[in-house]
């Protein structure tokens, strides 16, 4: 059994998606439409090869993941939410929201302004959309 750091539910979270990975590789599923590991390997946060299997690993492990032979490619895997990982989609939004808000760096983008006007339109919407393509 995996030793946890406490049993508070927010350190339990971050067991489990808390690493600077492993939201992103999220984000890219539910937000731009990546579904392989080439995709992922080419976001532009640059993610390390072993790292990025790695968090693949712990994702479908806990699944919020699932991985798939490809149906356009057989020697491909593609990997989707379950639900569990689309229930994540509002916590998503809101780290996006609060790194828009509070860093210059990081300016609103399409996405970021519709979130800005009404984030539980985006929210409802996106969630719409991604339901169907959970496993």
């Amino acid at each position: 059994m995996e030793k946890f750091r406490s049993d508070c539910p927010i350190s339990c979270s971050l067991d489990v998606f808390g690493d600077k990975w492993s939201l992103l590789i999220i984000r890219d599923i539910m937000l731009r439409d990546k579904v392989s590991y080439s995709e992922f390997l080419g976001s532009e946060e640059k993610i390390a090869s072993n790292i990025l299997v790695n968090r693949l690993t712990v994702l479908e492990a806990e699944k919020i993941l699932v991985k798939e032979v490809s149906p356009a490619n057989k020697s491909k895997f593609v990997y989707s939410l379950t639900q569990k990982g689309l229930d994540l989609l509002p916590i998503v939004i809101e780290i996006m929201d609060w790194g828009a808000k509070y860093n210059e760096n990081c300016p609103r983008k399409e996405i970021g302004k519709k979130i800005k006007k009404d984030k539980a339109a985006v929210i409802k919407e996106l969630s719409q959309s991604l339901k169907s393509k959970i496993r």
